[in-house]
């Protein structure tokens, strides 16, 4: 039986399938064995392996945000009343239900959380912070920020 610890750790090959499926996880098993130098089936095997220890979240399309009518991205900075954890705990249960907010993070600093949400117009954002956030127990203060243009947008970590 193999160790468990030498199965977690993968190789240059692994990392290259990793980066193709990263950039197109739509390729077929056929064209990703043939740009790693492996067969189909030794591909097939490797990908179940790096799946079974973890390696994939989940599977997904990336939509255009403004093709669907989400014009607005916006980065909203939230201060909570950290001095009663029921605040805390509603404030994370809340947010991770509302479909505006893509992602939340937990932070150090001014702020205590960044959304990243999306909204489709001017009183759609107002009506979230105002309706939504604000309503949230223990929220304090609210620093909304729009973004003009993307510069760079990724999901592909850097595997090198």
């Amino acid at each position: 039986m193999k160790d468990s610890s030498s199965e977690k750790v993968i190789d240059d090959i692994d990392k290259a399938i990793l980066r193709e499926l990263q950039a197109d996880c739509s390729i077929s098993n056929v064209e990703l064995a043939r740009r790693v130098s492996l067969s189909p089936p030794a591909v097939h095997a490797r990908i179940k392996r790096l799946d079974e220890l973890g390696y994939f979240r989940g599977y997904v399309a990336l939509l255009d945000r403004e093709k669907v009518g989400f014009d607005m991205l916006c980065l909203v900075n939230v201060s909570l009343q950290l001095d009663d954890p029921e605040h805390v705990n509603s404030f994370r249960d809340v947010v991770s239900q509302l479909p505006e907010v893509l992602e939340c993070y937990f932070l150090t600093g001014d702020f205590d959380y960044l959304l990243k949400v999306v909204v489709r117009s001017r009183k759609d954002l107002e009506r979230f912070l105002r309706d939504t956030l604000t309503s949230i127990p223990g929220v304090e203060r609210i620093s909304t920020s729009l973004v003009l243009g993307e510069v760079k947008s990724t999901t592909a970590l850097p595997l090198e």
